[in-house]
């Protein structure tokens, strides 16, 4: 009898971007969160006003965003821990590592 190979199913859900209102969910809740904290602050029918307006161009922008890449904060968060120069190094001469040698 031979064994037959084992197939695991790989559920879609597993494998798509996490996103709130169609906008990254870390940066959704955290603009939604900061504006509750202006609106609450200031206590005006003005400030919950503006905080509603600003929440939704913001969701609107955050929306656009992930529509187009839904990475890209994290692969913009990426770009900016890389230098803007690689200096040529060689492989055994690399200034600043001590050789091994006796």
């Amino acid at each position: 009898m031979e064994d037959q190979p084992v197939f695991t199913p790989m559920r879609a859900s597993l494998n798509r971007p996490q996103l709130l209102m169609g906008g990254d969910r870390e940066l959704v809740l955290l603009s939604g969160l900061l504006l509750a904290l202006v609106a609450v602050s200031v206590m005006s029918f003005l400030s919950f006003l503006i905080a509603g307006g600003s929440f939704m161009a913001i969701v609107a922008v955050l929306a656009r965003m992930g529509k187009e890449d839904p990475l890209m904060r994290k692969v913009y968060a990426r770009h900016l821990s890389y230098k803007d120069f690689y200096p040529a190094k060689s492989g055994v001469a690399v200034v600043g590592k001590p050789s091994r040698r006796g």
